[in-house]
C-alpha cells in the first residue's frame, strides 16, 4: 500500500510525522510539528536504522511490513536511545523476534533499562565496520550529541550518514522527504532553535564528532528529525559548526521582564539607541510572552545580549530568573553582555544580573543602569549610553 520514498538504491524512508504534539520533550513549542525519521535498507540483508515514537508504531510497522513482505528484518541499528527514536523497539522485536540489534555498550545498558531487552545484540565500537550484504556500514561514536550512547552510521556505497539527532530540525515533512522537494524557508531557524534547545550545552562534543566526520565523503545526511539533506550539506554542517563554537552573528538580543512597563521603557530606549548607532539586528523578547525556546535560539544566533529585570521580592523577576537558569545550563560562551533593571523601593535585580554575567564569564559592556520607579531623564540618558556602548563594541569586532 505505501509508496516509500527511496533515498538511494534499496534505501527507503519509513519515518512518520507528528502534527499532534504541542510541546517537544513537553517543553519546546512545535508550531510546525516534527518528524521522527527511520530508514530501511533492503538488500541481500534487511537493515532498519532507528525506530519512531511508540505513538506512531502502527503506521511505522505497517510501512516496514509492506516493504519486506515475507522477508525477515535482519538487523536494527540503534543510533540513539531517546524514546522518540527507540520507542517502537519492543514492538518491532515482537514482530521480528530474530532481528539482531546493533549498538554500543551504552546503547545496550539503556536498551535493558527502557525495554528489558538483553539478547540478540551485536556490539560495535568506535570505528568498527560491518559488511551486511553489499552494504558496508561504519560506526562513529558521538557521546553527548546529545546523549551518552549516541552514535552515527556511515553507509559507504551511497555515502550516506545516518546522523541520529545531529543536523536535525523541528518541522514535519509535508509531502516531500528530500530537501529538494520542500520549501526550506522555516527549517533554517527551526534548526537553530532545535540546536539551542536540545543540543546547545554540548558544543565540545559536537566539535569532536565534526572532526571525526571531516574525512568522510558525505553525499547524503539522514537525520532523525527533518529533511534528508543532499544539496545543503555544507550549510547544515556549517550551522552546527558555528553554533557549537558559540560564534554569534552581529546583532543584539534584548531580554527583559516588566510588570508595569517601566523596565520595558528602559528596554525600548536601549533598542532605539542601538538602532541609532547602526545596529540592524535587534531582537526583543518580553519573557512574559516569548517562549524560552525562541529566546535561546536568538541567544545562540547573535553575539550580544542585554538583559533587564525589575526587582521582585528582593530577587530577579521570576521569568527572568527562569530564562537565566536555562541559559546557564547550556553554558553559552563568548557573549557581549549588558544589563539594567528597575525597582520601586529596594533594588536587587541589577546586582543579581551582575553575578550572572560573572558566572557566565561574559564580556560586560557599558555601565549597568538601575532606575527607581518611573524612568527619569537621567536614567533615560544612561540607557541611551548603554545602547551606544554596545553598538560601538559590536562595531569593533
Amino acid at each position: 500500500m505505501y509508496k516509500l520514498k527511496a533515498i538511494a538504491n534499496d534505501i527507503f524512508y519509513v519515518g512518520v510525522n507528528d502534527r499532534q504534539k504541542a510541546l517537544f520533550e513537553n517543553m519546546w513549542p512545535l508550531p510546525y510539528g516534527i518528524s521522527y525519521n527511520s530508514y530501511l535498507i533492503v538488500g541481500e540483508k534487511s537493515v532498519l536504522v532507528d525506530t519512531v515514537d511508540v505513538c506512531f508504531s502502527d503506521i511505522f510497522l505497517r510501512k516496514i511490513q509492506d516493504k519486506l513482505q515475507e522477508r525477515p528484518l535482519d538487523y536494527l541499528i540503534v543510533n540513539h536511545m531517546e524514546p522518540d527514536h527507540a520507542g517502537s523497539i519492543r514492538l518491532l522485536r515482537q514482530l521480528y523476534p530474530q532481528v539482531q540489534i546493533i549498538g554500543n555498550k551504552r546503547t545496550f545498558d539503556m536498551l535493558d533499562g527502557f525495554y528489558g531487552i538483553k539478547t540478540g545484540l551485536v556490539e560495535v565500537k568506535d570505528g568498527d565496520m560491518l559488511e551486511i550484504g553489499q552494504h558496508k556500514l561504519d560506526f562513529y561514536l558521538a557521546p553527548m550529541v546529545h546523549w551518552p550512547e549516541v552514535m552515527m552510521t556511515y553507509e559507504e556505497t551511497n555515502k550516506i550518514l545516518f546522523s541520529a539527532d545531529a543536523f536535525g530540525t523541528y518541522g514535519t515533512l509535508d509531502g516531500g522527504i528530500l530537501e529538494t522537494e520542500l520549501n526550506l524557508e522555516h527549517f533554517w531557524d527551526e534548526m537553530k532553535r532545535y540546536y539551542s534547545n536540545i543540543v546547545g550545552k554540548y558544543g565540545n562534543p559536537v566539535q569532536r564528532i565534526l572532526q571525526k566526520l571531516s574525512a568522510l565523503d558525505i553525499q547524503v545526511i539522514c537525520s532523525t528529525h527533518g529533511p534528508v539533506w543532499t544539496e545543503h550539506i555544507r550549510d547544515v554542517v556549517g550551522i552546527y559548526d558555528k553554533l557549537s563554537r558559540y560564534e554569534g552573528e552581529d546583532g543584539v538580543v534584548i531580554i527583559y521582564g516588566s510588570m508595569y512597563g517601566n523596565t520595558e521603557q528602559m528596554a525600548e530606549t536601549i533598542a532605539a539607541s542601538l538602532a541609532d548607532n547602526g545596529v540592524k539586528n535587534i531582537i526583543m523578547h518580553n519573557v512574559s510572552k516569548s517562549d524560552a525556546s525562541y529566546v535561546l535560539r536568538d541567544l545562540f544566533k547573535y553575539k550580544a545580549v542585554i538583559i533587564g529585570s525589575p526587582t521582585y521580592c528582593n530577587q530577579l523577576y521570576p521569568e527572568i530568573d527562569s530564562i537565566l537558569q536555562k541559559i546557564e545550563v547550556r553554558e553559552v560562551k563568548n557573549r557581549l553582555f549588558a544589563y539594567f533593571g528597575s525597582f520601586s523601593w529596594a533594588g536587587a535585580a541589577v546586582k543579581r544580573l551582575a553575578a550572572f554575567g560573572e558566572k557566565m564569564q561574559w564580556t560586560v559592556v557599558g555601565e549597568p543602569v538601575e532606575s527607581k520607579q518611573a524612568l527619569k531623564a537621567d536614567k533615560y540618558d544612561a540607557c541611551w549610553d548603554l545602547g551606544k556602548s554596545m553598538a560601538e563594541k559590536l562595531a569593533e569586532k
